[in-house]
């Protein structure tokens, strides 16, 4: 019996951003979809639902991949694709398997081998890139730098460091709850000359890009406290 496909599924960025992102070719793919592997299950019904699914959620297999499933045998997730059944992965946000643990999941496809087919979908890290005005042709992205004080502030000299002897942009984030701090820092530790980004809500209807070099964030007031946010380093 022929195996079954996993579709990587991006998910909305923002609130209210589900037909702006998301395609009619979405639309009609989690419509005949039945199995999900899923970062959290409340948020996917939700944007499923958002997304237009027509089929009722009671019909929904959810499996979960977060961090409340650890333990769980990451095998129980492929009895339906080993079945021959289509199944959606989602991530909680943006694109499923990028700054995501859902890229275990696709590893783990690609080890069975079951055909994966990731989607045309919302990316915070690459429309940030999009709209800094950074360099497009080399960049990296870290995820989250330490909580540290002194350990994040070396670290930021290092990616500063890296950005202009590479000539490469510099990518991460923070918790939301303390990109205040982030930006502080930052403009604490960096070169007055060194370009900073911050992309605040993307798709949203609130969405902020301010791309500026240092010198002018330090005359800027700005409060992100709570914002899904971006930061980007040149210099």
């Amino acid at each position: 019996m022929p195996k079954g496909t996993l579709f990587l599924i991006p998910v909305p960025l923002a609130e209210n951003s589900a037909e702006k992102v998301l395609t009619i070719y979405q639309q009609e793919l989690i419509n005949n979809i039945r199995t999900y592997i899923v970062e959290n299950e409340k948020t996917a019904r939700y944007w499923l639902k958002n997304m237009k699914l027509q089929v009722p959620q009671s019909e929904l297999n959810i499996h979960v991949y977060g961090k409340h499933s650890e333990k769980v045998d990451i095998a129980s997730y492929f009895k339906e694709l080993e079945a021959g059944q289509d199944v959606g992965l989602m991530s909680e946000a943006g694109c499923p398997a990028v700054a995501d643990p859902g890229s275990d999941v696709v590893a783990e496809a690609h080890r069975r081998g079951i055909k994966v087919v990731p989607n045309v979908g919302p990316s915070s890290i690459l429309l940030a890139l999009m709209g800094s005005g950074f360099n497009g042709q080399s960049f990296t992205f870290h995820g989250y730098l330490p909580i540290d004080k002194g350990q994040r502030s070396k670290r930021i000299k290092e990616l500063e460091a890296q950005s202009e002897r590479q000539k490469q942009t510099q990518i991460f984030i923070e918790t939301p709850f303390r990109n205040n701090q982030m930006l502080e820092e930052l403009l604490r530790t960096c070169s007055s000359r060194t370009k900073l980004c911050v992309a605040v809500n993307l798709t949203g209807e609130d969405e902020q890009i301010i791309s500026q070099p240092v010198e002018q964030w330090r005359k800027l007031k700005v409060d992100f406290h709570k914002k899904p946010a971006i930061f980007l380093l040149f210099k």
